[in-house]
C-alpha cells in the first residue's frame, strides 16, 4: 500500500479512516492532521483556538465514546439506543429530536475544510438514513443476483448460476462501476456526474459499508436511500416475493423425490422408479398430500390421498399392481398374542427364576449352566376347540411365514407323515421377536415359554465366551480350518483372533446377530443338544441365492461330560436372517415306537420324535466336531441323544416333556382361558378378530420388524 493510501487513525475513536476522507466516519471528528496542514498556509496564532477547540471537543468526545463506544442515541420514548445516523427510532419510529451538532460546517473558519466538510456531511446524510435503522434489524444483507431460469440467489461474483449455470444477466456498466467502488470513488462519480438527475444524490444508489463489523464480515451493500411511494410497494413485493420463493425453494429441498418419482412412474407406467423406491424401503400404502400434488402439477393424474396402488388401478397398470400389492401386504397380519404377553407379571417372574437357575461351574472349563431342564409344548386342549378358535389361536401364536418357508418352499420340517400323523410330532413355528435377538428368544421359548427380555441368557454366553475362552476358542478354530481346507484357502493366527474378537463383541451386544459358535456355547449353557432345521440358501427378496447358511445341523455340549448334560433336545427353525422354536402339541396317548423301542407315556413324561434326517433321508451335520471325531458322527450322536430309527427307517431323536413347572402351568392357563372366552360367543371368519378384544403385544415389537 503507497503511502498516499495509507488509512489515518482518529484521534477520538482511534477508527481507521481512508486516506481521504477529511472526517471520521464513526464520530465525525475531523481529521487533525488536515488542520495542521492548513496552518502551514495561515497563521499559526490564527489556528491555536481552532485547535484547541479541537482538542477539547475531542476530550470530551473520547470521555462519552469510553461509556458509548458506537456514540448511539437513546430514544426520548422509549429509551432505545439507536445508531447515530438513525433519523427515527428503530423501536417505536419516533422521531430524533434535533439538537445542534459539534460537526456542523460552520463550527470550521478554513475555507477549505468547510467545503470538504459540507461534502462530507452531504454524502453521509445520503448514505444514512434508512440504513442505521436497518442496522439494527440486520447486520448483514448480502447483494445476492436471482437468477432467471431457476431463481437461485447467487453470491455478487458468481459469473454463473451455481444450480443451473446460466450466466448472469448483464448490469448496466456505470451502476456495476459505483457498485465496485469505495466511498471515495462514489463521491468523485457523483461530482462529475455529466448525466442530469441520473447519478444525483438522491437517485443514485449509495454504498453502504458495514463498518461496525470486523474486517473479515465487512460487506457493501447497495440501496436506494430516498424512494417513492410506488418504489417502496415495489420493494415490499419483492420481498414477500422472495420470502415466498425461498420458502419454495426449502419445501423442494425436503420433498421426498424418490417417493414422487414413484408416483410419475406408476401413472406413465415405467416400473424403474418404482422399484428403485420399493428397494429403499419405501411404503407402498404412503398417501399423497396437498403439497406434493401441487409439485407434481397433474391434477388430473393425483390427488390427495392416492397411494401408489390407487394409481396403479386408476391407469391400469397390472404389471405394477401385482408388484404393490405383493410388497404391500394386502391381507394384514393379526396382531400376536404369545403366552409371555398375556400375563407378564408371570412371565417376569419365569424369567427371574432362569437367573436364580444360572451358576458358573469352577475348573478348567468355567462355562455358565441352567440347573433346571424344562422342555416347552403346546397344550393338548387346543384340539378340542373349533376350527374357527383354532385358527385364530394359531394366527396369535405362530409365525406363518417361517412355519410356510420350512414346510412348502423347501420342506424342511413335517415332510414325514409318520412323525407328524402316526407318532403326533408335528412341529409348530412360535412368533418372536426379530432384533437381533432371536436366537436367545427362540432357545427361551423352546424351554421356559418366554423371551430373553432381561438379557439374562446373553449375558451368560457372553461371558462364557470370554472366560472359558481357552477351551472353546481351539475347538472353533480347528472346525473353521477344517471348513476353510474344504474351500481351500488359509489364515494367519491374527486373522483368526480378530474373527474371535468380533465373536465375543457380538455375543455381549443386545440386538446383534449371532452366529454358529454362539448356538454351540449355548448348547453348553443349556446343557442339553440343540437341533436346527434351516435352509440351507440364504436367499435375496428376489429369491436369488446368495450363500450357504450352514445353521442347520446338530450342536451337542460336547465340552461338557455326558453324564452332566441331559440327552432331551430342543428344535430351532432357521429361515433368512431369522431364528424361531419349533415345538409340538403335548401328545395325550401312549405311542409305540418303531425298532421295538417302547418308551413309557404318562402324566409326568411325554415323549416328540425329531427327526435327524433330511427329506431325502441325508444325516442332519453335527457341528464342531474334532479331526479325530469326524467319522464318528452316528456314534457321537447316540451317545448324546436318545435316538431310535421308526418303521419308516427314520433316524429320530426323542425329546422328553416333563410336566410344567408352576408358573408356566399359570400363564398357559391363563393364555387358553382367553381362547375358552371365545369359544362361548359365535365367531364368524368374517368378523374382525380385533373388534371386541384386546391386543397385546411385545413392548413395541411387531411381527414386520
Amino acid at each position: 500500500m503507497s503511502e498516499d493510501e495509507t488509512k489515518w487513525t482518529c484521534n477520538v475513536c482511534t477508527f481507521e479512516n481512508w486516506p481521504k476522507s477529511l472526517k471520521c466516519t464513526i464520530c465525525l471528528s475531523p481529521k487533525l492532521s488536515h488542520l495542521i496542514s492548513q496552518g502551514k498556509s495561515q497563521d499559526i496564532y490564527m489556528m491555536a483556538p481552532l485547535i484547541s477547540e479541537t482538542c477539547s471537543d475531542s476530550t470530551a468526545q473520547s470521555s462519552s465514546i469510553s461509556s458509548n463506544p458506537h456514540n448511539k442515541w437513546s430514544c426520548s420514548v422509549c429509551t432505545f439506543m439507536n445508531w447515530p445516523r438513525a433519523a427515527k427510532c428503530t423501536q417505536c419510529s419516533s422521531q430524533r429530536k434535533q439538537s445542534p451538532s459539534p460537526t456542523e460546517p460552520s463550527n470550521y473558519t478554513l475555507s477549505d475544510l468547510s467545503n470538504n466538510a459540507s461534502v462530507e456531511s452531504s454524502t453521509a446524510c445520503v448514505l444514512s438514513d434508512n440504513y442505521h435503522n436497518d442496522r439494527n434489524k440486520s447486520w448483514s444483507r448480502s447483494i445476492k443476483w436471482t437468477c432467471a431460469s431457476c431463481t437461485y440467489e447467487n453470491w455478487p461474483k458468481s459469473v454463473k448460476c451455481v444450480l443451473c449455470h446460466t450466466p448472469r444477466p448483464k448490469i448496466d456498466q456505470s451502476c456495476q462501476t459505483l457498485c465496485d467502488g469505495d466511498e471515495n470513488r462514489l463521491r468523485h462519480r457523483i461530482n462529475r456526474c455529466d448525466v442530469p438527475g441520473l447519478y444525483s444524490p438522491i437517485n443514485c444508489p449509495t454504498i453502504r459499508r458495514n463498518d461496525h463489523l470486523p474486517p473479515e464480515t465487512t460487506e457493501i451493500q447497495v440501496s436506494t436511500p430516498l424512494a417513492s411511494a410506488s418504489d417502496i410497494s415495489r420493494t415490499s413485493n419483492n420481498y414477500l416475493e422472495e420470502c415466498r420463493l425461498r420458502n419454495v425453494r426449502r419445501n423442494n429441498r425436503e420433498v421426498d423425490w424418490t417417493w414422487l418419482n414413484a408416483c410419475i412412474g406408476v401413472v406413465d407406467g415405467d416400473a424403474e422408479p418404482v422399484i428403485e423406491y420399493l428397494s429403499v424401503g419405501g411404503d407402498p400404502a404412503r398417501q399423497l398430500n396437498a403439497n406434493e400434488v401441487a409439485l407434481l402439477k397433474r391434477p388430473s393424474a393425483f390427488d390427495s390421498g392416492y397411494t401408489l396402488v390407487h394409481l396403479a388401478i386408476r391407469f391400469q397398470r397390472e404389471d405394477l399392481l401385482s408388484l404393490l400389492l405383493s410388497h404391500t401386504g394386502v391381507t394384514r397380519t393379526a396382531a400376536k398374542r404369545v403366552p409371555a404377553d398375556i400375563s407378564r407379571t408371570l412371565a417376569a417372574d419365569i424369567r427371574h427364576m432362569i437367573a436364580a437357575s444360572l451358576k458358573q461351574r469352577r475348573g478348567e472349563f468355567p462355562c455358565y449352566f441352567i440347573t433346571d431342564c424344562v422342555t416347552f409344548s403346546l397344550p393338548a386342549e387346543i384340539e378340542d376347540f373349533n376350527s374357527i378358535v383354532q385358527e385364530r389361536l394359531f394366527d396369535d401364536l405362530l409365525d406363518r411365514d417361517a412355519q410356510k418357508e420350512l414346510e412348502e418352499e423347501s420342506p424342511i420340517i413335517n415332510w414325514s407323515l409318520e412323525l407328524t400323523e402316526r407318532l403326533g410330532s408335528r412341529l409348530y413355528a412360535l412368533w418372536n421377536r426379530s432384533a437381533g435377538d432371536c436366537l436367545l428368544d427362540s432357545a427361551l421359548q423352546a424351554t421356559w415359554g418366554v423371551f430373553d427380555r432381561d438379557n439374562t441368557l446373553r449375558r451368560a454366553l457372553g461371558e462364557s465366551l470370554c472366560e472359558a475362552a481357552a477351551v472353546l476358542y481351539p475347538r472353533w478354530k480347528e472346525a473353521e480350518t477344517l471348513q476353510a481346507n474344504l474351500l481351500q484357502f488359509s489364515l494367519d493366527e491374527t486373522q483368526w483372533q480378530e474373527d474371535w474378537a468380533m465373536l465375543l463383541s457380538l455375543a455381549s451386544q443386545p440386538g446383534s446377530a449371532l452366529e454358529q459358535m454362539h448356538i454351540f456355547t449355548l448348547a453348553h449353557i443349556l446343557r442339553r443338544p440343540i437341533i436346527v432345521y434351516g435352509v440351507k440358501y440364504v436367499k435375496s427378496f428376489r429369491g436369488e441365492a446368495l450363500g450357504y447358511a450352514r445353521f442347520e445341523g446338530i450342536y451337542l455340549p460336547l465340552l461338557w461330560e455326558p453324564n452332566f448334560c441331559w440327552k432331551s433336545p430342543i428344535a430351532l427353525g432357521y429361515t433368512r436372517g431369522h431364528f424361531t422354536a419349533l415345538v409340538s402339541l403335548e401328545p395325550e396317548t401312549e405311542d409305540v415306537l418303531g425298532a421295538g423301542a417302547n418308551t413309557r407315556s404318562g402324566d409326568d413324561l411325554r415323549v416328540i420324535f425329531l427327526p435327524l434326517m433330511t427329506v431325502d433321508h441325508q444325516r442332519l451335520p453335527v457341528h464342531f466336531l474334532t479331526q479325530e471325531e469326524l467319522g464318528r458322527e452316528e456314534e457321537i450322536m447316540k451317545q448324546w441323544l436318545d435316538c431310535c430309527v421308526t418303521e419308516g427307517g427314520i433316524l429320530v431323536a426323542q425329546q422328553k416333556i416333563l410336566k410344567r413347572p408352576l408358573l408356566v402351568a399359570q400363564m398357559i392357563e391363563e393364555w387358553l382361558a382367553f381362547y375358552r372366552g371365545l369359544m362361548r360367543r359365535p365367531i364368524t371368519r368374517t368378523s374382525s378378530p380385533d373388534s371386541h378384544t384386546q391386543v397385546y403385544s411385545s413392548d413395541g415389537d411387531s411381527d414386520q420388524e
